[in-house]
């Protein structure tokens, strides 16, 4: 199974001119090795587009896409994995949501589709990522 972020699906949504192809290619191949899941707040980023829920559950239902909700440890070990961020020196406020989506891939044994790998391989060792750069 593999979680999807955000990003990915924005590509395709907006049909970006740089990143859609990569974004489609990696989702069927996602798709022909099985489930593939968005959680809660993937749900919600990608809401920020659309403006009716109809739109968005068509995209999803398009996409093939299945939604799995967070569990209990994987919101606990977002709040940690942040912490240790902050304690770091990170200093933007708007990346928890990414925190949430690579907790979720830890602690359910996702592999995680995302063109935003840095953070993740720094706080997520363990997931294994499908990125651009392989």
């Amino acid at each position: 199974m593999i979680l999807v972020d955000t990003n990915v699906l924005l590509d395709v949504a907006t049909r970006d001119e740089r990143w859609a192809l990569w974004s489609l290619s990696k989702l069927a191949a996602a798709a022909d090795a099985g489930p593939v899941l968005i959680n809660d707040i993937v749900y919600a980023e990608l809401a920020v587009r659309y403006g009716r829920i109809e739109d968005v559950d068509d995209f999803i239902a398009r996409a093939g896409l299945e939604l799995r909700s967070i569990p209990k440890p994987a919101l606990f070990l977002a709040a940690k994995a942040f912490v240790a961020y902050r304690k770091r020196g990170g200093t933007r406020t708007g990346v928890l949501s990414d925190f949430f989506i690579g907790a979720h891939a830890a602690v359910e044994g996702f592999s995680l589709l995302t063109r935003d790998a840095r953070r993740y391989r720094t706080y997520f060792p363990d997931v294994s990522l499908v990125t651009p750069e392989g």
